[in-house]
């Protein structure tokens, strides 16, 4: 058995390892977001949180929010686009297993993954809203994304949003409050609608707040029933609310796998919601490529 100290060594080189394969990231303003921009150079804060059952590195202290880029390889045709956002509860984010891990199975299955940095509401002396800069920063994720899309191979009509936990509010709330963009604006980027082709809510946070209508993005929900109440019996109900609308919508509910299961190798059948999720994208027609 690795003494704590061998065992953090041990993760620290997993985690440089690792790094290796991560692509750069491309930040969602050139200056910094709107207002915050004396902050952009403040360095992240990486940082490695013990569980019961794992310890992994999360990333707190985000003032100059980004995207990381995982790309199908040549060959395939254009992409369906997913922009993840890992949770962490708005504390910081867990940046491995729901979100680099994530980019890299999708790139793998013929579908581009970009992995949100979005600042965080909820650490320590923040200035940050959650239903203001956190969805800012989602917002122009999925305009930057629209406005690259003939660079990087994509289908600008299946450009959706991902997101667990605490990212999963954000990805919620991109999905009900978005706009057409702005054709005057100076900047390019902001030109560019940031409605979400589609939706898929991995135990989401504050599911309870969801609203529903006919025009909202289709919608793929999966959770674990050992999960908290407010998400093992929210995400039903939040199925039951797409059904009355009759917006395409699927659900999966795994016997086992708690809260923040995310891309994990364990002998559970929860670990096959990214397959169910690439299969729901080729049957509602956003993915080209097979899953």
């Amino acid at each position: 058995m690795k003494t704590p100290l061998l065992f953090l060594l041990s993760l620290c080189a997993t985690a440089a390892r690792a790094a290796d394969d991560i692509p750069t990231a491309i930040h969602l303003w050139s200056n910094g977001a709107p207002g915050f921009e004396s902050r952009a150079h403040e360095p992240e804060v990486v940082t490695i949180r013990q569980e019961p059952d794992i310890a992994f590195p999360v990333v707190a202290n985000i003032h100059n929010p980004s995207i990381t880029p995982f790309l199908p390889p040549a060959g395939f045709a254009p992409a369906a686009a997913v922009i993840i956002a890992p949770g962490g509860a708005h504390r910081f984010l867990t940046m491995d297993r729901e979100g680099y891990d994530v980019g890299k199975w999708l790139s793998a299955h013929g579908i581009a993954g970009f992995v949100l940095k979005y600042r965080l509401a909820r650490e320590t002396n923040s200035v940050y809203k959650i239903e203001v800069h956190s969805l800012q920063d989602m917002q122009r994720a999925l305009r930057l994304v629209r406005a690259r899309a003939r660079e990087w191979n994509l289908d600008t009509n299946a450009i959706g949003v991902l997101g667990f936990s605490a990212g999963g509010e954000i990805a919620e709330l991109a999905a009900m409050q978005y706009d057409a963009g702005n054709p005057a604006a100076a900047d390019p980027v902001d030109r560019q609608p940031c409605r979400p082709d589609f939706q898929a809510l991995i135990y989401p946070g504050n599911s309870k707040s969801i609203v529903v209508t006919s025009n909202s993005p289709p919608a793929f929900l999966a959770c674990a029933s050992d999960d908290r109440p407010d998400i093992s019996e929210g995400l039903p109900a939040v199925y039951l609310k797409f059904k009355q609308f009759h917006v395409p919508v699927e659900l999966h509910v795994f016997t086992k796998g708690g809260h923040g299961f995310g891309v994990r190798d364990r002998p559970l059948e929860v670990t096959t919601w990214p397959s169910n999720f690439a299969a729901w994208l080729h049957d509602t027609g956003f993915a080209q490529n097979q899953p």
